[in-house]
């Protein structure tokens, strides 16, 4: 299943994360963007950061390491102001997703379930080096007994997002359903 489409959802002018402002670079309002979500940062897109709205006027630096520059942000001591604020962008201005893709907004709060055994609710989504993963928090609120998740076929079976239900595979995570 894909992800929910902004149109009919109506949730287009609902703020996704795009990534924090990190620390300047040069002279002239250029910061270092953390916590990259690359695929919806672009060159003219207008980003809500602090309350404002304001026009990417500058990207560049690499996809891992992106460098930006904020309309009306011109000094080392702005972006000094904003550092750690987090990046917002329109969700009808992010990239369509492709079949399989969920926005990280979507699969926090959703139940995870194997089969008809309530496991827990994801408590958000991170970024591993070989894949995505889920944090699970258990059912009950077990302390310690977090499940994660990785987000690949043998673990996942499917992914409601209107349903807010993800179904997964407790024996391929080595625990009894």
């Amino acid at each position: 299943m894909d992800g929910a489409d902004p149109a009919t959802t109506g949730e287009a002018d609902a703020l996704i994360g795009a990534g924090r402002v990190g620390r300047p670079h040069g002279l002239d309002g250029s910061f270092h963007l953390t916590q990259p979500r690359t695929r919806v940062i672009a060159l003219g897109l207008t980003v809500e950061v602090g309350g404002r709205e304001l026009e990417i006027v500058r990207r560049s630096g690499t996809a891992a390491r992106p460098i930006l520059r904020l309309a009306g942000i011109t000094t080392r001591e702005a972006i000094e102001a904003l550092r750690g604020t987090e990046l917002r962008v329109r969700r009808a201005d992010a990239p369509a997703l492709e079949e399989d893709e969920w926005l990280a907004e979507d699969l926090a709060g959703c139940r995870v379930v194997d089969g008809a055994v309530e496991v827990g609710v994801v408590r958000r989504l991170l970024a591993y080096p070989s894949c995505e993963v889920l944090e699970v928090a258990r059912e009950g609120g077990q302390a310690g007994a977090d499940v994660l998740v990785p987000l690949i076929s043998d673990a996942v079976r499917s992914v409601d997002i209107e349903g807010r239900r993800i179904d997964v595979d407790l024996a391929f995570l080595g625990e009894g359903a």
